[in-house]
């Protein structure tokens, strides 16, 4: 395969990836809205840890675990300000 055909796949992926990462927070929102009902905060620090050593745990490779870990916490550092400024629209609203 030529670069270009390499540079392709990757933006196929790349556009898989985004879909994924806003199908996950979808899954964010409605977790965040049921928080919010119940008076939980947005962050559950256990929860974060959890998830970051079972996503290293399972992590293959070629990604070392520490990139793994680097990635998801931007992605739930990113899912949380978005669900928190949900949250300040929401309290603006009333």
């Amino acid at each position: 395969m030529e670069i270009a055909d390499w540079r392709e796949r990757i933006d196929r992926i790349n556009r898989e990836l985004l879909d994924l990462l806003n199908r996950r927070t979808e899954c964010a929102r409605e977790i965040g809205e049921i928080k919010r009902s119940a008076g939980l905060p947005v962050r559950d620090a256990a929860r974060e840890r959890e998830l970051l050593d079972a996503l290293a745990g399972a992590n293959g490779g070629p990604l070392p675990d520490a990139s793994v870990k680097r990635i998801f916490r931007t992605i739930i550092d990113e899912t949380v300000a978005y669900e928190e400024s949900l949250r300040g629209a929401k309290g603006d609203a009333k």
